[in-house]
Order: structure tokens, then sequence, then C-alpha cells
């Protein structure tokens, strides 16, 4: 900006970057809409018509099928109701998840960046190798299984609680402090969990913040575990919750054209898969807010330092 009798004056080049930002912000926000119009359209409109920011038709059937309550099974859930017993389920995966992983990376990484720790590049590639070979999904349920990991909360959580990349992230940013804060340390006696939780991990926010993002992420959105482990529809998280009744309103429309099925109500299969998607994204967008003038900065030095 041109500075003139202490007013600020707009270059073209400034206009022009407003409008193209503008332009980029309507971009992402615009499908975020549409999701939302989509999910309160009627069916069968949608059937007609496709996708409308201004549907002439307009139900809520698909949060009606979302937040149905079984009255035969309500004793099983939280205040009788599914989706509020797996939202409490995936909150509490999410906290106890994400609180304990990143606790388990952050003291793995600061081993690893430790110069005093013998064949420490050794164990560094041990962790890089499981990062480029995958044993595949038999072994790893084998596993889960003989750890009694099935049917428990345990199931939920313990499978996904370490990254080796969320690590290497977080070893590189350790590996570009300066070394005399540890040697410092050390001559004032000092041991290795006074300089882990009292020195480096404050001066580790950034990254520690993207990190905390990635696993809440990640144990938010996971459903995985629970196809593979976890029966008991008590314990199922919300997005494997939600997976199920979108699956169960697809088969059910596409038995009806086959004719199996004699009922009249059409069931909101489009409008679901949209409804599923407000219900889920709302909680964890409002974290991103908190951690995002962290997230640029953990995620640029971590990965190039070291």
């Amino acid at each position: 900006m041109d500075i003139t009798r202490g007013r600020s004056r707009l270059s073209g080049m400034d206009i022009v970057c407003f409008i193209c930002i503008t332009l980029f912000t309507l971009a992402c926000l615009l499908p975020i809409v549409l999701v939302v119009v989509v999910s309160f359209t009627d069916e069968s409109y949608l059937v007609k018509e496709g996708y409308s920011f201004f549907p002439r038709e307009l139900s809520i059937a698909a949060y009606e099928k979302v937040f149905s309550t079984n009255p035969m099974r309500a004793d099983r859930y939280f205040l009788g109701n599914q989706l509020l017993n797996s939202y409490i389920v995936t909150i509490l995966l999410t906290l106890v998840g994400t609180i304990v992983s990143v606790l388990i990376t952050s003291m793995a990484a600061y081993s690893l960046s430790n110069k005093q720790l013998r064949f420490r590049n050794g164990f560094a590639f041990y962790f890089v190798i499981t990062m480029l070979i995958n044993t595949g999904v038999v072994p790893w349920y084998m596993i889960n299984r003989a750890l009694g990991l099935r049917n428990n909360f345990a199931a939920l959580v313990v499978p996904s609680l370490f990254s080796p990349f969320n690590m290497m992230l977080v070893r590189n940013y350790m590996n570009g402090l300066p070394e005399a804060l540890r040697e410092s340390a050390r001559i004032d006696g000092a041991n290795d969990f006074v300089i882990c939780f009292r020195i480096i991990l404050p001066l580790s926010i950034a990254v520690l913040a993207t990190i905390t993002l990635f696993y809440g992420l990640g144990f938010w959105n996971n459903w995985f575990n629970a196809i593979m482990l976890v029966d008991e529809d008590s314990l199922y998280p919300l997005q494997y919750y939600l997976m199920v009744i979108k699956s169960q309103a697809t088969a059910l429309n596409e038995l009806k054209k086959l004719g199996i099925t004699d009922t009249n109500i059409v069931l909101p299969s489009e409008s679901l898969k949209m409804a599923t998607v407000v219900v889920t994204i709302g909680p964890i967008v409002l974290l991103y807010p908190f951690l995002q003038k962290y997230f640029i900065q953990g995620i640029v030095v971590g990965g190039v330092k070291g």
C-alpha cells in the first residue's frame, strides 16, 4: 500500500488480489452451502431436477431419519437415541485418543531428536519402514484380537494411537531447536523428563498443535476400527453409524426398484448423504480456528528442519 498524508491507498494490484481472494473464498463456501441446501431438499425433487441452490420442494425427512430413535432398543443408548450415543462415543474417542496420541508421539520424537541416544538414526529408519511397507489387514486384525481389542472402547482408540509421519514431523521440528538448551539444562541437573516437558515441548507448540489437529481429525472421522473390531452398536462412532444409515437407505431404495418391497415411501438417499455431512462436520470445524495460527508454521518448519 502507498502511504500518503497518513492515509493508506489501495493500489491496482491490491484490488486485484482482494477480488481473487474473494472469488476463491466463494468457491470454497458454495459447495458447503449446496450441501446444506440439498440436505433440506425433498428426495423426489432431487431425483427429477437434481441439485439446486434454490429448490422448490423442501423436506426434513433426511434429518428425521438421522435423528430417529429405535424404541425397541432405546435402553441401550444414551437418552434412548443412537445418534446421541454415537456422538458421545466419538467425542470421548477424539478427546482420549488425541491427548494420548500427542503425548506418545511427542515423547518418541523427543527421544529420537536426542543426540545422546545411541542408534537413534536406526530407530528412526525403523519407523520410516512402517510408513513404506504395509503388512495388510489380516495381520493387523489378528494382532488386535490377540491384544483383546474387540467390542470395547479400547478397540476404537489403541489401533490409531501412533502415526510415524506425525512423529517424524515433530522430531524434525525438535532437531531444529538449539542443542545448547538441553546441555545447559543437564548442567543444572535436569533429567530428560524435565527437559522434555518443561523446555522442549513448550517450544514446540506450533508442531504439537499441528499434529493435534491431524490426530483429532483422524479420530473424529475414523470408522475403520469400528467396522473391523466392534459389533456392539452402543459402541458405534458417529461416522460408522451414519454410514450404516446411508447404506440401509440406499439398499431399501434398490430393493424397491427391483419390486421386492411394496412400500410407496421414498427414502431420502441423496439428501441423507448431505445430512450426514452436516451433522458430522460441525463440531470438528469449530476446532480449526483455534489451531489455525500454528498449523502452517508447524507443517513448514517440521517438514524442512532436521
